[in-house]
């Protein structure tokens, strides 16, 4: 049976970009593939004998010595440390491809070369805008940015995107250009799976080759996700608090409409969320971070799901975690969000960025008929087990893997350089 080489910055579940990652080792593994994985040492991570030839941690925001942050910003750039581990496991391991997903900044772009040098074929999964987008999230300070649009990259320092960081935009930049320099993902990447058709149309329009891109969609453990049909109570948001993900917008939405939100997850915004539902008035409930199970019981609990983004968001597994237990979603139109949504249908959709929109829907949703909110939670289930299933995305990951399992070519005869 074939052998994958499954590369993340993180081995544990972090975000949606592990979600997939992970869930797509654990997939492929019950198909009898040899998954190896490889990625950066962190103490979360899930146990694995492959754990000896993971990278340094290497952490933005920590604090360490003069000498140990001008090495870590060198590795940003390109990660000698993470090539040299990989170069260690590809003397033991032959894999026949590897999907790559979140590799920036941590274990670098840099083992692309290496890949490449190897013959082996690379998919790298775009969770993010980041090959365009030296900050990833085409946002800025004053909303959503395509500043650096026709290779304009100094606009990740100019506007200190990272972090609200000079030092930080600055080395994000450099990385950026050197890789441009040196056409990385371009030369080194066989092809990009893009989980929205969103992110596709966006990465063609700033100068991407079509055909460098297969549209698979993200998916969900539908088999391990038991669906109730009834019609809670209350509306919840679940993720990361920061101000990107529009959740000021949402508690003055729930305020005005007096709607009842709950809110599941951490992150820097929190303190601000609290006062502002204090200052409006909304009835907000804090419910901090929650496992899985817990994560499943709060949203089969509410009458519907709401995703409020204020930024290009690509393929949000949260809405797919919705249907899969049997809720409807209320969503914004913006990114790839508006993909994952039947209007009237599965959910509701409203105007990113605009309180009123979101009231009314929140209004709407909340004085529909029980019946009508359990039928679109029904037509979401329909949907996911359809279209987002995990059957569905093995098939659609497997046929592409096919397609590129002829193009290896013997270690050393590679076409071309790219780091």
């Amino acid at each position: 049976m074939p052998t994958l080489l499954s590369v993340n910055n993180y081995y544990y579940r972090r975000g949606g970009a592990e979600a997939v990652f992970l869930g797509e080792n654990e997939l492929l593994t019950e198909r009898d593939w040899t998954v190896v994985p490889f990625a950066m040492s962190h103490p979360k991570n899930l146990p694995t004998p492959w754990s000896r030839y993971f990278a340094e941690e290497i952490e933005f925001g920590s604090k360490y010595s003069l000498l140990g942050s001008i090495a870590r910003g060198a590795r940003v750039i390109y990660s000698l440390e993470a090539r040299r581990k990989l170069d260690a496991l590809l003397a033991e391991v032959q894999p026949d491809i590897c999907h790559a997903h979140n590799i920036y900044h941590h274990l670098s772009p840099s083992i692309l070369g290496l890949l490449h040098s190897r013959g082996i074929p690379v998919v790298l999964t775009l969770h993010d805008l980041k090959i365009a987008c030296p900050a990833y999230n085409m946002l800025a300070a004053d909303g959503i940015c395509e500043r650096c649009k026709g290779g304009r990259l100094y606009n990740v320092l100019v506007h200190r995107c990272i972090k609200d960081s000079r030092a930080l935009s600055g080395l994000v930049m450099l990385e950026s250009y050197f890789h441009r320099l040196l056409r990385t993902y371009t030369r080194c990447v066989n092809r990009f799976v893009v989980p929205s058709r969103f992110y596709l149309a966006k990465l063609v329009e700033w100068g991407f080759a079509p055909e460098q891109f297969a549209y698979i969609p993200n998916f969900v453990r539908t088999e391990q996700t038991t669906p109730t049909y009834e019609a809670g109570g209350g509306f919840l948001y679940f993720g990361r608090l920061s101000p990107e993900k529009g959740l000021t917008t949402l508690i003055r939405a729930a305020a005005q409409s007096h709607s009842r939100l709950m809110l599941a997850g951490t992150g820097p915004q929190l303190e601000t969320l609290r006062a502002l539902a204090d200052q409006t008035g909304a009835d907000v409930t804090f419910l901090g971070h929650l496992d899985a199970q817990r994560l499943h019981q709060a949203i089969r609990s509410a009458r519907a799901v709401v995703l409020p983004s204020e930024w290009y968001e690509n393929a949000p597994m949260s809405v797919l975690e919705a249907y899969a237990c049997g809720r409807p979603v209320i969503g914004a139109r913006i990114g790839g969000i508006p993909e994952l949504l039947k209007d009237g249908e599965t959910g509701l959709i409203f105007d990113s960025g605009n309180a009123e929109s979101l009231a009314e829907a929140l209004h709407r949703l909340a004085t529909m008929p029980d019946s009508t909110v359990i039928g679109m939670g029904r037509a979401g289930r329909d949907w996911v087990e359809r279209d987002f299933s995990a059957t569905a995305y093995v098939e659609r990951i497997s046929a592409l893997f096919a397609t590129l399992l002829p193009t290896r070519l013997p270690a050393g005869q590679a076409p071309g350089a790219c780091g």
